[in-house]
């Protein structure tokens, strides 16, 4: 997988032809269309010396090959990690909209945080020659990135800019929102600290904002006295149990930091059936800016992020200019720390 890293020129090339997966695996082009169409014996060897290829060069077959060889479709891949979470729907309303009058469609993938099926899913959505490919985060595994850098459509990678984009970055600085809620909690006088999560291997996003989080307590003398994490994807039935087993044990916190509004909101209901007051006896923040986080009886305290506008802004970024710029771009977003009922 790949990190931040430093500001890069982006060098536009040449289509990956069938012709250099040959000439890498030292085998005839007839061989690797065989072995790519799935067509005739093969051995073992070849396959992988084949296919090992094709991930080193970012190689993807073009299925759309009848046409002009640099044609391109009115398509628009969009992969997204989950629908379940109600964050991406919104991002994709953005995408519709900015994309409802421009003659392109949208063709929707999700990946459930994997990164093997999100490589699955690009390198499929790319030989269909699409104008254009929008993706959640920085973090792919090399042979995806290898592929979006090598295909020169424009790329759009969403919901974050802490590391350096292969085109666009649209987002937020998901660091600064953990930073600036430590900050924010600390000066309304918190300081035994708790935090409740989800699965942070697989969304990183919620991992920097804790890092975050965490790097703001310490410039402030403080740490997290404790943390529960969830192994699997966010919910509110995960964010209330979570929080009752985080208290079993550290019941003398003052604050807690959930991962996002699902968790918290599962907090939330936590705190109604323990007859634990929002607040006064312990207070809970969120993250996302969630309707059902402001729809509670006492309004969720979060932050905002801005997740139609990030859609949105890709789309018409990406419509202004059919082609790459020499550089990477980011757009920053933002977000907004809503002060809410709870902490």
């Amino acid at each position: 997988m790949t990190g931040p890293g430093k500001r890069r020129v982006i060098e536009h090339r040449a289509a990956v032809t069938l012709a250099d997966v040959a000439r890498v695996a030292e085998v005839s082009e007839i061989t690797v269309s065989r072995i790519l169409r799935n067509s005739g014996p093969i051995s073992d060897r070849t396959r992988a010396r084949v296919m090992a290829a094709v991930e080193q060069v970012g190689y993807v077959p073009n299925r759309i090959a009848g046409t002009l060889a640099s044609a391109t479709s009115n398509l628009m891949g969009v992969i997204i990690p989950s629908l379940s979470n109600i964050v991406f729907p919104e991002v994709l309303k953005g995408i519709h909209e900015a994309l409802a009058t421009s003659g392109f469609q949208p063709v929707v993938a999700v990946t459930d945080y994997n990164l093997d099926v999100e490589e699955q899913l690009v390198r499929a959505l790319l030989a269909w020659k699409p104008s254009a490919m929008i993706i959640a985060g920085f973090d792919h595994t090399e042979a995806t990135r290898r592929m979006l850098e090598m295909s020169n459509v424009r790329v759009a990678e969403l919901m974050d800019i802490d590391s350096v984009p292969i085109d666009i970055a649209v987002g937020l600085s998901h660091r600064s929102a953990g930073y600036d809620t430590g900050r924010y909690l600390i000066a309304r006088g918190y300081h035994r600290f708790g935090y409740v999560g989800h699965d942070l291997a697989a969304d990183r996003r919620a991992g920097r904002r804790r890092d975050g989080l965490c790097a703001a307590l310490a410039d402030g003398g403080l740490s997290l006295v404790d943390q529960q994490i969830f192994d699997g994807p966010s919910s509110a039935g995960a964010g209330r149990t979570m929080l009752e087993a985080l208290l079993r044990r550290v019941p003398a916190l003052d604050c807690v930091v959930f991962s996002n509004d699902d968790m918290a909101v599962g907090g939330v209901f936590h705190c109604y059936s323990a007859g634990i007051m929002l607040k006064r006896d312990l207070a809970l923040f969120g993250f996302n800016g969630l309707d059902i986080g402001q729809a509670l009886p006492v309004p969720l305290s979060t932050v905002r992020s801005k997740r139609y506008q990030i859609g949105k802004i890709a789309v018409e970024t990406i419509l202004q200019q059919a082609e790459r710029r020499d550089s990477p771009r980011i757009i920053n977003t933002g977000y907004e720390i809503l002060e809410g009922g709870t902490a």
